[in-house]
């Protein structure tokens, strides 16, 4: 029998004894004569009766209610209350529009704040299958088991993180909305962890700011955490009117966080001024959702994919609708839901699109007519279903998650060595590792990526990839799991999984906006 957590221990016998309770209330309600009694005839009629089916519901149109024109001093049918109703109509559609219209102008920490304590202009780095849930697929048992010596000892190591003891899970609602993007601050200092959700908005987690509301030290219950005692230091700022699809931290100045937006831009987020500055947007104000962005050691560049389809590059020294520091490139007919490029030679681009397939490109050969010039395409591998994103390691290897229920890994060692634009076989486009793995999503949940440590400190390249039955797993690049981490108090799946750049730190962020952490 699968073990099972102390909180669905609490949680069952709590059903039961609910059920006992009206089990016995019903009882005393027949011994003395309160409950009802149907009729021979009634419970006859009952039993042969049968129903019609329901008829089907018809979703009504909602309107805008109707107002007196009388009370509003205007005659009946008159062109005054005809044009009224009409600049009412474009009100409301002028609003709702607006709501949703990025925002062009920079955006001060007033225009963005939406909840905390506001910011400190000093700088935030001052100091510094059918998901079953609880359900595990890897436990103490495998760690015991492993013969491996190496792996054993690196098994345990992750397998030994913990929930941060400061507070429970369910308490730290970072984002809220729904949980799509996410990143650590690459400081050893403190754990700092960004969030962005659906409406835009950006959540930041410090625990080195999370403290006792109290003086009087309060002892840790049994699951370790002080309860009420402790208060999430949280910041919510409105980044964005649209979901946050991506946040990254430059390696030369992390005193910066870009963001990009399905509200079409890119912005960058001075975290020490508390100013966020568009830094890209479309010049035409054309509705171009994007879906992933990336920063490379090449200063002034951006690189980001959208969901028509399009990958491009901007240079943050022109002014952000200027297209001659911008190109896009149509590499798919269907949206490009993840990307990425070699962190050491950033001229090799990995595509994961709708149309279930996984591309290699070289940017160093890049040919074509004028808005219809594309990098050279190296090869690419089809998958069964879709696939949900392509991430780089520094080891040359792409990691893809696919609704095909795998997450494959390939293997583009040597890759300093091809020519511009050099073609690969099929053999050499096909992945080497093949991990099976639940990525059915649905409808509420973030969609599962494989996202790489960018610098682990041992040299092994490892990934993390939320799991349906509220864990978060950790794999190395050759399929071994090192890990599944859970806890109590984890509600919901933790589905956008990050690794810290380089500590054994691991952050994963549910559907409701709450953040478990790792340490």
């Amino acid at each position: 029998m699968p073990k099972i957590s102390e909180y669905e221990r609490k949680r069952q016998e709590t059903i039961a004894k609910n059920k006992a309770l009206l089990r016995s209330l019903a009882l005393d309600a027949a011994a003395t004569g309160l409950a009802p009694k149907p009729s021979p005839a009634a419970a006859a009629k009952k039993s042969v009766v049968k129903r019609k089916p329901a008829a089907p519901k018809i979703k009504e149109e909602v309107v805008p209610r109707r107002t007196s024109s009388r009370l509003r001093g205007l005659a009946a049918d008159s062109e005054g209350a005809k044009r009224k109703a009409e600049e009412e109509l474009q009100a409301r559609e002028t609003a709702a529009t607006a709501k949703r219209q990025r925002v062009g102008r920079n955006l001060g920490v007033d225009d963005m704040l939406v909840s905390g304590k506001g910011w400190d202009t000093g700088g935030v780095l001052a100091g510094l299958g059918p998901a079953r849930a609880y359900e595990r697929t890897f436990d103490e048992t495998d760690v015991k088991e492993t013969t491996d010596k190496e792996l054993k000892a690196l098994r345990e190591k992750m397998s030994g993180l913990e929930l941060w003891k400061g507070i429970e899970p369910n308490r730290i609602k970072v984002t809220p909305e729904r949980t799509y993007s996410m990143a650590f601050h690459p400081t050893a200092d403190k754990a700092l962890v960004f969030c962005g959700d659906k409406e835009g908005n950006l959540g930041i987690f410090d625990t080195s700011q999370s403290k006792v509301k109290s003086e009087v030290k309060v002892e840790d219950d049994d699951e370790g955490y002080d309860d009420d005692s402790f208060e999430p230091a949280i910041t919510t700022l409105k980044l964005h009117t649209r979901t946050i699809s991506s946040l990254a931290f430059p390696t030369a100045d992390p005193s910066f966080l870009y963001s990009s937006s399905y509200d079409s831009s890119i912005r960058k987020f001075d975290l020490a001024k508390g100013v966020a500055v568009e830094v890209y947007a479309p010049k035409d104000n054309s509705d171009d959702p994007i879906s992933e962005l990336h920063l490379t050691d090449a200063p002034h560049m951006l690189y980001f994919s959208t969901l028509n389809g399009q990958v491009g590059q901007h240079d943050t020294r022109t002014k952000p609708f200027n297209t001659t520091g911008s190109e896009l490139w149509q590499l798919s007919e269907k949206k490009i839901g993840g990307f990425s490029l070699h962190p050491r030679h950033p001229h090799l681009l990995a595509t994961a699109s709708l149309d279930r397939t996984m591309r290699l490109w070289d940017l160093r050969k890049i040919t074509g007519k004028r808005g219809e010039r594309l990098p050279a395409l190296l090869g690419e591998h089809e998958s069964r279903l879709s696939v949900s994103h392509a991430s780089f390691n520094g080891a040359g290897q792409v990691a893809t998650s696919s609704y095909d229920n795998t997450v494959k890994i390939y293997d583009f060692g040597g890759c300093a060595d091809w020519a511009p634009g050099q073609e690969l076989d099929a053999a050499r486009m096909e992945p080497t590792v093949i991990v099976q793995h639940n990525n059915q999503t649905g409808r509420w949940v973030t969609i599962l990526r494989a996202q790489w440590q960018a610098h682990p400190t041992d040299g092994v390249q490892r990934f993390a990839i939320g799991n349906m039955n509220r864990f978060v797993d950790i794999f190395t690049s050759t399929g071994k799991q090192l890990a599944q981490l859970g806890g109590d108090g984890i509600s919901a799946v933790p589905a956008v999984a990050r690794f810290h750049p380089s500590l054994d730190w691991v952050a994963g962020a549910t559907a409701s906006g709450k953040l478990c952490l790792w340490m």
